[in-house]
């Protein structure tokens, strides 16, 4: 993620409020912003970590949490066994600690229910939580615009707010949830155990009561490179797709 106006954006203390297991290796963090924060659904933050030598560590993590949902930041966070700031929150970090956290960054990557549709998400492993953040946000303005989320993990037990996004696809109220494994069988009829191609991509597109007129894609700079490539097969134009893309 590029820092964009980050230089503009001052650092400020917040304090972790809770954390929420969500998957073996990523965990929610929630916390309380020393000042006022506004945000739209797909913005990142900056998050900064002090050593008592003064070495610093930053990490630029998705808000997963929608616009709506209060003073509480959540960053979903996936543990990274070479990284220098996930461990310190999957290891060390406890409520009522302070981090120093900047943003909201990225203007791009950013949808609200006033965008219109129909919608399609597109996630493979973490690169679900900005996406995450677009779907609570269509929930919490009761929007009814037409979405559906393709959400690429390698097992069951790693797909991120798992229980909560089937929760909002048996709403029915315009809102599809498409899971591929890559590694497991699929556990819904509907699902898919593959990785994403074209033909995920019409069919999931199927589910849209007409072709999405703004398209995201978020995850692993592979997974994007595919994905992306994927939706323009089946017939999305290439300006009507957004990506974020992290790691290698």
């Amino acid at each position: 993620m590029s820092d964009g106006p980050a230089a503009q954006s001052p650092w400020q203390t917040v304090t972790i409020t809770g954390i929420e297991k969500r998957t073996p290796r990523v965990t929610s963090f929630f916390l309380q912003p020393s000042r006022p924060f506004a945000y739209r659904a797909g913005q990142h933050v900056d998050v900064r970590l002090t050593a008592p030598d003064g070495y610093q560590a930053r990490r630029s993590y998705s808000i997963a949490s929608a616009p709506e949902s209060g003073e509480t930041i959540e960053l979903a966070i996936e543990r990274l066994d070479d990284g220098e700031v996930s461990p310190f929150f999957h290891e060390v970090a406890a409520v009522g600690d302070e981090v120093e956290l900047r943003g909201p960054l990225g203007g791009h990557f950013v949808w609200s229910d006033s965008d219109g549709g129909p919608l399609l998400l597109v996630g493979g492993g973490s690169g679900v939580v900005p996406l995450m953040a677009m779907i609570r946000h269509r929930a919490a303005r009761k929007s009814a615009v037409p979405a559906a989320l393709v959400f690429s993990a390698r097992i069951w037990d790693e797909v991120i707010f798992r229980d909560e996004l089937i929760g909002l696809h048996d709403r029915r109220d315009g809102f599809d949830l498409v899971l591929t494994l890559t590694r497991e069988a699929a556990r819904r009829p509907a699902d898919y155990s593959r990785r994403v191609d074209a033909a995920m991509m019409v069919q999931s597109m199927a589910r849209l009561p007409a072709p999405p007129r703004h398209a995201f894609v978020c995850g692993s700079n592979a997974f994007v490179s595919v994905a992306a490539q994927a939706l323009i097969d089946a017939g999305v134009p290439a300006g009507f797709i957004r990506t974020e893309r992290y790691g290698v």
